[in-house]
């Protein structure tokens, strides 16, 4: 019974809401209507970026609350979050991903090595970074950024 009450007068524990994004939106996202869906694509990293984007995910940061929800297909997204230089195994199918997903669709590049390699810049099995496969149009930097900078990123998009 304590816990119940305890849960009932907590009420929901999130992190204050940041700023509302100002500057630029891209022109993309304009048609999205203030809601996206969100497919991760794991184009070679080291998982340091996709433990922060579940955070941004979870209940303390709660990305949904701005219209970002995450999708299992990318015939269902709008935005696709990739992390990771681009390994030579992974260019086609990230080109293969972005082409199945719907117009308008964006492409936000998460982390250092998504943006110029990182650590990995001039390995042997990396194809280069994401903008060099498929158009970026938002960039999230940091090694890894940190959850709140990529809810920051995704409602750049949303507009929320």
């Amino acid at each position: 019974m304590g816990l119940l009450r305890k849960i009932r007068t907590t009420g929901r524990v999130a992190e204050p809401a940041p700023p509302r994004p100002q500057g630029d939106v891209p022109a993309k996202a304009r048609e999205l209507g203030g809601s996206v869906q969100v497919r991760c694509v794991d184009a070679g990293s080291c998982n340091g970026c996709e433990i922060e984007i579940a955070a941004a995910f979870n209940p303390v940061y709660d990305a949904e609350r701005y219209g970002a929800r995450l999708v299992a297909s990318p015939r269902h997204a709008d935005v696709a979050l990739v992390t990771g230089p681009v390994t030579r195994n992974m260019a086609e199918p990230l080109r293969r991903t972005v082409a199945a997903m719907g117009e308008p669709r964006l492409v936000v590049a998460v982390g250092d090595c998504a943006i110029n390699c990182g650590e990995f810049a001039g390995g042997y099995g990396v194809e280069g970074a994401v903008a060099d496969v498929v158009p970026v149009d938002v960039q999230v930097p940091g090694c890894p950024p940190e959850p709140g900078e990529i809810v920051a990123a995704l409602r750049r998009v949303t507009g929320r």
